[in-house]
């Protein structure tokens, strides 16, 4: 079981600190991705420094299971105000946050059954 977590784990580690880097680097994705859900160009490092510290959670939660726990409920909630930003926008192209929206429910479930 606890190659089942590890995998799941590192998995949602890295997309979310992927997505980390490109609001970090204000790449031109989460620039449209903000704009096109009306959310202000200003929060997009806030966010991505939010990624930052779900992903480096989940990598110290490997250690420390509370922060592991706590940054993979973290992200879940991240994942649902972006789904509420995509509802609000009237923008059904769920897609791309289907994909981080299960890593990080599955980062929590893994969590929650291993620990």
């Amino acid at each position: 079981m606890f190659a089942v977590y590890l995998t799941i784990t590192l998995l949602a580690a890295a997309l979310n600190g992927m997505a980390a880097i490109a609001n970090l680097i204000s790449h031109d994705y989460p620039k449209s991705q903000a704009d096109k859900l009306g959310v202000p160009r200003s929060w997009i490092r806030p966010l991505g420094v939010l990624l930052a510290a779900g992903a480096l959670g989940l990598l110290a939660g490997i250690a420390v299971p509370i922060l592991g726990t706590l940054a993979a409920s973290g992200l879940v909630l991240y994942f649902l105000g972006a789904f509420a930003a995509h509802l609000r926008a009237d923008d059904h192209h769920f897609a791309p946050w289907t994909l981080f929206f299960c890593a990080a429910v599955a980062a929590l479930a893994v969590d929650l059954t291993c620990r």
